[in-house]
């Protein structure tokens, strides 16, 4: 009986120290937008209604989603700039996250790199003819400004770090990222995005 009454205040609580929706978007438990809801840790930002994602290195990525069950949530890669094969966070570095706090980069995400030095190539980077980055160079507006430059596509699995997708001048200079992606799927099935998972509160 005790044990059930401790579950009941706990989600009583949680439910009362929830923030307030920003534009469409529910904001829920632990993520907080304000010093007074949602847990400090979880600091998500609502700008003009659009809520968004803060990179360890200043850089806000739109949150396009949020999944409170799974602990997840999937953020917007950063555009290519018009007529450049140049992401909008080349000047950070790519994404990177504050190792001190509780997000990290989930293994559900399939990362397409472009404009890359072919000193980058290596397992386990798909850098072939029929790589999913020849897609979207060939058929996606935003990917025509990289086209015929090295791309390659990896799976960003548990073997490598989970708090940075990196860009550099003499690495790769463009990115774009796919959730949950089926192999042999057409890119106009694609859902874009960065999946992200928080550990949840103690």
């Amino acid at each position: 009986m005790m044990f059930l009454f401790l579950i009941l205040v706990t989600h009583v609580s949680e439910a009362n120290n929830t923030c307030p929706k920003c534009g469409s978007i529910d904001v829920p438990y632990p993520l907080s937008t304000d010093d007074n809801c949602g847990d400090p840790r979880y600091k998500v930002y609502c700008n003009n209604g659009i809520l968004e994602f803060l990179s360890a290195t200043g850089f806000y990525y739109k949150i396009l989603s949020i999944n409170p069950s799974a602990y997840k949530l999937i953020i917007s890669p950063p555009p290519i700039k018009k007529g450049t094969c140049y992401s909008s966070d080349l000047s950070s570095g790519g994404l990177k996250l504050d190792e001190n706090l509780p997000f990290n980069i989930s293994t559900h995400n399939t990362v397409m790199l472009f404009n890359c030095s072919v000193h980058i190539i290596r397992s386990p980077l798909n850098c072939s003819s029929i790589s999913f980055c020849r897609q979207f160079e060939n058929n996606v507006k935003e990917g025509l400004g990289c086209k015929n430059t090295l791309c390659c596509h990896y799976l960003k699995d548990s073997a490598m770090t989970s708090h940075m997708i990196r860009l550099r001048i003499g690495g790769c200079t463009a990115y774009t990222s796919m959730v949950d992606m089926k192999l042999g799927s057409s890119f106009d099935s694609w859902t874009y995005g960065i999946e992200l998972q928080w550990v949840p509160p103690n």
